[in-house]
C-alpha cells in the first residue's frame, strides 16, 4: 500500500504542472500566492470594462431612451486618455517620492480616480432618469464626466500595474506572468458578467444604482489588496534632488529606434485588424446567418474559449525558446483563416463555419496580444519598462477603439450604397457592408505581416543590446506616500 501511495505521489508530482498552468509563472522573487494577488488590478479593469461597454451601454439606450450616438460617444471617452499612457508609464519609471515607490503611486491615483468616476455614476443615471428639477444637460454632463473619470483610472492602473508586474518578474519567467494578466483580465470580465446578469435579471434603476456603487467598492478592495507589501521601498534610491530625465528627449531616443518604431507600428495596424469586426459580427451572425440572439450570445464565450486556447499553445511555443514577434505572426495568420471562414459562411449559409471563424479570431487575437505584450515586456529604454508598455498600451487601446468605430461607420456606409445599387445588382445584399469590413480586415492583417517581419528572429540569430537603446531580448520560457505630480 505504501509503494502504490509512493508511486501516485511521484506521478502527482510529475504532473502537477501540467494541470497548474500558471505554476511555472512563480519564483523565489514573486510566488504564485502573490502573484495571482497582483494579478487582481486586472479583475477590476475587467469588470469596469464589462460595466462601460456592455450594462451601462445597454441600459441607457433602451431603459433610459437615450440616443446611440450621445451614448457611444461617451464609451468611446476613455479613448481620450489611450494615447497618454506612455507618458504615464515614464512618469511612474522616474517617479521620485521620498518612500522610494514607483508604480504604487499610480496604481492608487488611478484607483481613486475610477473609483470616483464609478461614485458619480449613479448619480449621474438619476438626473438622466428624469427624477430631477434641473436642466436635461446636467444628466448627460455628469454621465460624461463619470465615464471619463473611469477611463482615465483604467488607462493609469494598468500601465502602472503591468509596469509593476515587469519589474517584479525575474526575466526568464516575465513571458509566463503576461499569459496570467491576460487570463485575470479574461476572467474578470467573463465573471463579472455573469454577476451583473443576474443581479440585474429584474431590472430597477435602484438596483442599478446599487450594482454601480458595489463595483467602485470591490474596486478598491482588489487594488489595495493587489497592491499590499508588492513594491519593496528604496527610499534612497528616489529622492526628490534626483534628476529627473525629460520625457520628450527620452520618448524621442525611444521612437528613433527603428525597431521599436516598426514594432509599434505592428501592433496597431494587428490591433486594428482584428477589433473593427466588434460590433458588427453579432448582427452579422443575426442578419444575414439568422441565428438566434441566444445562438449570436455565445459568440462571445467562443471567441474566449479561442483566447484561452492561445494562451496554452504560446505556453508550449515559448517553452521551447519561440520567438515573441513570431508568436504575434502565428496570431496573424490565423486570423487570416478566421476571418476567411467568416465570409465565405454567408454564401456557404453556413452557421458552423461562422463559429468556426469566430472562435479562430479569440484564438489569433490571443496569439498576437500575447506576442505582442511579451515582447514589449522586454523593450527597454534605459531599464524604462514603463514608457515601452505604455507605448504599447497606448497605440493598442487607441487602434482598437478607431477600428470598432470604423467598422460599423464603414459597414453602414457600404451597405446604404449596396442596396442603392453603386456596386452593381449582384453585391446588392445586406451582407456587402459585412463582407466589405472583413476584407479590410484581411487586408491589414496582411500589412500586420509585412511590418512583423523584419522583427522575427532567426533561429540561433544573436541578439544586440544596449544600455540606452530598446531593444528585442529573447523571451524566457513559457506557462499558463505622495501622490505623483
Amino acid at each position: 500500500m505504501s509503494l502504490s501511495i509512493a508511486r501516485v505521489s511521484r506521478l502527482w508530482t510529475k504532473l502537477g504542472p501540467e494541470f497548474l498552468p500558471f505554476a511555472d509563472a512563480a519564483s523565489d522573487a514573486l510566488p504564485l500566492s502573490r502573484l495571482l494577488r497582483l494579478s487582481l488590478f486586472q479583475v477590476s479593469v475587467g469588470m469596469a470594462t464589462v460595466l462601460l461597454i456592455g450594462t451601462l451601454n445597454r441600459v441607457m439606450i433602451v431603459e433610459l431612451g437615450m440616443s446611440a450616438w450621445l451614448v457611444s460617444a461617451m464609451v468611446g471617452l476613455p479613448l481620450v486618455f489611450a494615447p497618454f499612457r506612455a507618458l504615464i508609464g515614464f512618469r511612474s519609471d522616474t517617479h521620485r517620492s521620498v518612500l522610494g515607490w514607483k508604480r504604487v503611486p499610480y496604481i492608487w491615483l488611478g484607483t481613486m480616480v475610477q473609483f470616483g468616476g464609478l461614485a458619480i455614476m449613479p448619480f449621474a443615471l438619476i438626473l438622466m432618469s428624469g427624477d430631477n428639477r434641473g436642466p436635461t444637460w446636467l444628466g448627460d454632463a455628469a454621465a460624461a464626466f463619470a465615464f471619463l473619470l473611469v477611463g482615465a483610472g483604467l488607462q493609469v492602473t494598468q500601465t502602472a500595474g503591468l509596469a509593476l508586474a515587469t519589474d517584479l518578474a525575474p526575466a526568464d519567467t516575465r513571458p509566463r506572468v503576461v499569459a496570467l494578466m491576460y487570463v485575470a483580465l479574461l476572467a474578470g470580465m467573463v465573471a463579472c458578467g455573469l454577476v451583473f446578469g443576474v443581479l440585474l435579471a429584474d431590472f430597477s434603476e435602484l438596483k442599478l444604482i446599487q450594482v454601480v456603487q458595489g463595483a467602485a467598492m470591490v474596486t478598491m478592495a482588489f487594488n489595495l489588496f493587489a497592491l499590499w507589501k508588492q513594491e519593496p521601498r528604496a527610499p534612497s534610491n528616489f529622492t526628490r534632488s534626483t534628476p529627473r530625465p525629460p520625457f520628450r528627449a527620452t520618448w524621442q531616443r525611444f521612437a528613433a529606434h527603428g525597431k521599436a518604431r516598426r514594432f509599434l507600428v505592428a501592433v496597431g495596424i494587428g490591433t486594428a485588424a482584428f477589433n473593427m469586426q466588434d460590433i458588427i459580427l453579432e448582427p452579422y451572425g443575426g442578419e444575414i446567418l439568422h441565428l438566434g440572439v441566444s445562438a449570436t450570445t455565445t459568440l462571445t464565450a467562443l471567441m474566449a474559449i479561442g483566447a484561452l486556447s492561445a494562451f496554452a499553445l504560446s505556453a508550449r511555443l515559448l517553452t521551447g525558446g519561440a520567438d515573441a514577434h513570431r508568436i504575434a505572426a502565428c496570431g496573424v495568420l490565423a486570423g487570416l483563416v478566421a476571418f476567411s471562414c467568416v465570409i465565405f459562411a454567408e454564401p456557404l449559409a453556413s452557421p458552423a463555419l461562422f463559429r468556426i471563424g469566430a472562435t479562430g479570431i479569440g484564438f489569433g487575437g490571443g496569439l498576437f496580444s500575447v506576442g505582442t505584450l511579451t515582447a514589449a515586456m522586454n523593450l527597454e529604454a534605459g531599464g524604462l519598462n514603463g514608457l515601452a508598455l505604455g507605448a504599447w498600451g497606448a497605440v493598442q487601446a487607441t487602434c482598437a477603439g478607431l477600428a470598432i468605430g470604423c467598422g460599423g461607420a464603414v459597414r453602414d456606409l457600404v451597405s446604404a450604397l449596396a442596396e442603392r445599387g453603386f456596386f452593381g445588382t449582384a453585391l446588392t445584399s445586406p451582407a456587402t457592408g459585412y463582407s466589405f469590413v472583413y476584407h479590410i480586415e484581411l487586408y491589414l492583417l496582411f500589412a500586420t505581416l509585412i511590418a512583423l517581419g523584419p522583427l522575427v528572429r532567426r533561429s540561433g540569430a544573436p541578439i544586440e543590446a544596449t544600455p540606452t537603446t530598446p531593444v528585442s531580448t529573447t523571451p524566457g520560457p513559457f506557462g499558463l506616500a505622495e501622490s505623483p505630480h
